[in-house]
């Protein structure tokens, strides 16, 4: 994982990108954020950076989160969370980590970047299999007297109990959830915003982290996809494959 950012989602709406195209985006209040903790290979057995964000009342807080937060020179933070820096998929160098009591704020994304959402999805409560797991329902004509139960669940003679991991009813959501490669489509300094494209879990006000993407191959491939498309569909407005190979049929 590599260095990112604390943020609040506020909401969707939809945007107009520079080709006119309508986009979909998620607005997130991301930062500042305080660094409060810097742990070494040498102290804690691994590179991280912790960061704080978002406001609490003081009374709220144990004394010893309380003190942490003094010794780092933060306010009463309401989410605390860490970035580990574990080498793999092009991780931040521990060397361009900010230092303890200074702050990361949006300018670590830019228009164009690749990120993860990483958030609580909405709770569901108790919920059926059909809305759970997407199961099939039975015939919905009176005389079926199956409709949306969740079948069989086992034979009586063998095993003579329920098979493990079989998908029924239960608790759905309120789980930790990730977005993965969205789109940066624009930043607001001034007022801490991040635009990305599509939805991120949670409802709105909820607490998210920003990353960038561990898909780095993926995304590639879509910024290079991207800067190539105008050249590719003018190469393929002037030569029609499918009409060329018509037209040597009919001769």
């Amino acid at each position: 994982m590599s260095l990112g950012l604390i943020g609040k989602k506020l909401g969707m709406s939809q945007i107009f990108d520079k080709d006119g195209k309508l986009v979909p985006v998620t607005f997130i209040q991301a930062g500042p954020c305080f660094v409060l903790q810097r742990k070494t290979k040498d102290s804690d057995g691994y590179e991280a950076v912790q960061l704080g964000y978002g406001d609490k009342k003081e009374k709220n807080v144990t004394k010893p989160l309380l003190g942490h937060l003094k010794k780092a020179g933060a306010p009463v933070l309401r989410v605390i969370r860490e970035f580990r820096f574990d080498g793999a998929n092009g991780s931040t160098a521990p060397a361009e980590v900010p230092e303890v009591g200074q702050t990361v704020d949006v300018d670590l994304f830019k228009e164009g970047d690749h990120v993860d959402v990483v958030g609580v999805s909405k709770g569901r409560g108790f919920a059926s299999p059909i809305k759970r797991w997407h199961v099939s329902r039975g015939p919905e004509t009176h005389g079926s007297m199956y409709h949306r139960r969740a079948g069989s669940q086992g034979a009586s003679s063998y095993p003579s109990r329920t098979w493990k991991n079989k998908k029924g009813a239960g608790h759905m959501g309120d789980a930790r959830s990730t977005a993965l490669n969205l789109v940066v489509v624009g930043t607001d300094k001034e007022r801490n915003l991040i635009m990305v494209r599509g939805s991120v879990p949670g409802f709105n006000n909820g607490f998210l982290m920003i990353r960038p993407t561990v898909r780095l191959r993926k995304a590639t491939r879509q910024a290079m996809l991207e800067a190539t498309r105008a050249d590719r569909a003018a190469a393929m407005g002037k030569a029609n494959p499918m009409k060329a190979s018509k037209k040597k049929v009919g001769k």
